[in-house]
């Protein structure tokens, strides 16, 4: 009986370990903050050195508002981008190989909270992972091409 109690105790703990890695995957839409109808997916995105879209923009989700000129697109980007466990608006490594490809001056700035977390990413177009992570994340930026 004693035996049979550890087996099960055993089972039991080795699922509860291997649970989290089952729950990785895109995280669920979150739900407007009760008062107000501010929602916790609020960015700022501020563009300069790209004529004609340069600017400040404010990009809400869930539900979708702001000044964003695609405000939609974007939302469903960052949705479909968004992984548990994962920064989104993250950095390039320090110690990333990247090709000296020159993009132009264009740089970006998004500060804010998204799936409650807060974001404070610079982006530019330096090289070609920065280029990369630009591209990744139109048309929450503005398209270069």
């Amino acid at each position: 009986m004693l035996r049979r109690l550890a087996v099960t105790a055993a089972a039991s703990l080795a699922a509860l370990t291997t649970a989290p890695t089952a729950l990785a995957g895109p995280l669920p839409v979150p739900l407007p903050l009760l008062g107000g109808g501010q929602t916790e997916d609020r960015l700022t995105i501020t563009v300069e050195n790209m004529p004609g879209v340069e600017g400040e923009y404010t990009l809400e989700c869930h539900p979708t508002a702001g000044t964003h000129p695609r405000s939609q697109q974007a939302c469903d980007k960052l949705d479909s981008l968004t992984t548990w466990g994962k920064d989104l608006f993250a950095p390039v490594p320090k110690d990333a190989m990247c090709t000296f490809v020159y993009g132009g001056p264009a740089t970006a700035h998004i500060t804010g909270s998204w799936a409650g977390r807060p974001v404070d990413a610079t982006y530019s177009r330096a090289n070609g992972c920065e280029i990369s992570r630009w591209d990744k994340l139109e048309p929450v930026l503005p398209s270069a091409r």
